[in-house]
């Protein structure tokens, strides 16, 4: 029998204010599937503080709908083809980490925002770098993004892989402020652990009109792969 979940994304897993943070709700989506490679295609936006149902599919998949049955994202087994550069090195992505504490605007962002207190945000600060077309970050997850086995949840794992490619086609593809995640494919091929240090990181794919295409990774500081993505984000309407 098919099983609906009543589920619920709290106040503070944002991106643009007022909506549930893409990577967050892929993340939900994507965690009870049984097969390992997963696409999630967003719909429409995703409230936050809203009870909503997430409910298996024959296809393998889940769909997220609201108290109306209005389908608000969907996800489904996908395979994933892109082939990730090499991470750059640890002393690198601290070097431009650090760099972006100065360079960007701090905000809330449940996934890139330094003004989130640790553990209610990833604090991933990726940023550009001139030196190759990548871009990149060091981070080490707070023990309050853990679950009760000590790891990162799928919806925290699937977090780190959304905002590096936003800023991606914002820096490498000139992507306006602004876009959003419209689909995001990913696999998770180790498991990750709060303090723990990891390089993410992410290259242009695509570009045709408001569309962007980009790739997304996740190593360990000595370059193991732990997770990769593509990403689909729209531009916005001028």
């Amino acid at each position: 029998m098919i099983q609906t979940e009543t589920v619920t994304v709290p106040e503070h897993v944002h991106g643009y204010p007022d909506v549930a943070f893409g990577g967050y709700v892929a993340g939900l989506l994507a965690g009870p599937c049984e097969a390992t490679e997963i696409r999630v295609d967003f719909r429409a936006k995703v409230p936050l503080e809203t009870p909503m149902s997430l409910r298996p599919t024959r296809s393998g998949g889940y769909t997220l709908t609201d108290a109306n049955g209005a389908l608000l994202a969907e996800s489904t087994p996908a395979v994933l083809t892109i082939d990730p550069p090499p991470a750059p090195s640890w002393v690198e992505a601290k070097a431009v980490t650090d760099a972006a504490m100065v360079s960007r605007r701090v905000t809330d962002c449940y996934g890139c925002g330094a003004a989130c207190a640790p553990g209610r945000g990833l604090r991933l600060l990726t940023w550009d770098t001139p030196d190759h077309d990548l871009v990149i970050a060091a981070w080490t997850p707070d023990p309050g993004l853990a679950d009760e086995s000590g790891q990162l949840p799928p919806e925290v794992v699937w977090s780190a892989l959304d905002c590096p490619g936003g800023w991606t086609a914002m820096r490498k593809q000139g992507m306006s402020f602004g876009g959003v995640t419209a689909a995001l494919t990913a696999t998770q091929l180790l498991p990750l652990y709060p303090g723990s240090p990891y390089i993410s990181y992410a290259w242009p794919i695509s570009h045709q009109g408001r569309k962007h295409t980009v790739g997304i990774a996740l190593a360990t500081s000595s370059g193991d792969l732990c997770a990769v993505a593509e990403a689909l984000w729209i531009e916005p309407k001028p």
